[in-house]
């Protein structure tokens, strides 16, 4: 199975593009750390991995995401060889993207806590996309006080034995 997870910093600004038939790509670089210090200068390495989205996902970076942010990510791994006009091949991966999250509080916090983005592309509406933008709406909203209920007296507390009706 083809899967690949990556958490990471993005090394620049996503790049989106349009394709002559419409469809949104955005390209990007995201920079992830190694588990383990160098041993020799003690240092930890990052690599820099290759990453394009397509459609709604594309849109979605573009527009959320910056240079030195938090990004994570699920896809595949796809192969992108290629020979040049003087006929040297070129080998290289990128990452094809499938789900985006945040990574990390307003503040550039790093926190477990991620908010996923599910491109779901045979659907008009993304759950995550409409999940995150209630969220930033109830953030806007004034807390309003809870309602005063009426005289509850003409209600009488009923007992029960239990037992499902059905």
């Amino acid at each position: 199975m083809n899967c690949i997870h990556i958490t990471g910093r993005l090394c620049a600004d996503p790049e989106l593009k349009q394709t002559q038939s419409g469809l949104s790509v955005c390209r990007f670089r995201v920079a992830v750390n190694r588990r383990f210090t160098n041993k020799q200068t003690g240092e930890r390495e990052a690599d820099f991995i290759n990453c394009i989205a397509w459609r709604q996902t594309a849109d979605f970076i573009s527009r959320y995401f910056q240079k030195g942010g938090w990004i994570e990510l699920s896809g595949e791994l796809h192969n992108n060889d290629y020979t040049d006009n003087n006929g040297t091949k070129h080998y290289g991966m990128v990452v094809q993207c499938d789900n985006v999250g945040f990574v990390g509080n307003k503040d550039g916090s790093q926190s477990a806590q991620s908010a996923p983005y599910q491109a779901q592309q045979s659907t008009p509406s993304n759950y995550s996309q409409q999940q995150q933008a209630s969220r930033q709406a109830a953030q806007n909203v004034p807390v309003q006080q809870m309602p005063q209920l009426g005289d509850l007296s003409e209600f009488e507390e009923i007992l029960s034995d239990g037992d499902v009706p059905f």
